[in-house]
């Protein structure tokens, strides 16, 4: 599980979910605006949740998807042997447009 600290780097981004019920529009509005970078949602003072701005969040997902890639494209290497067969990103391109 993962701690308070490691979710909360200031304390103006907690907030209970009583506060986003109430005065949802504020604290989206300050994601948009980029006053804020995220807020953790905090239920009986323990995290809940955490709400990011759109970009922020596609952009994370962006970089564990080349993580993920990475991972694959070094076990390959490991696992490849004189008889493996390589082809190159200008005929994957030509062969998969």
């Amino acid at each position: 599980m993962i701690t308070n600290n490691a979710l909360l780097s200031r304390a103006d981004q907690a907030v209970s979910i009583t506060d986003i019920a109430r005065s949802a529009k504020k604290y989206f509005d300050r994601l948009i605006t980029g006053d804020q970078d995220r807020y953790v949602v905090m239920r009986n003072n323990v995290p809940a949740a955490v709400v990011l701005p759109v970009d922020y969040y596609e952009t994370l997902i962006g970089e564990l998807d080349d993580l993920k890639m990475e991972i694959i494209a070094m076990k390959r290497l490991v696992n490849m042997d004189e008889n493996t067969e390589l082809v190159s990103h200008e005929e994957m391109f030509a062969r998969y447009k």
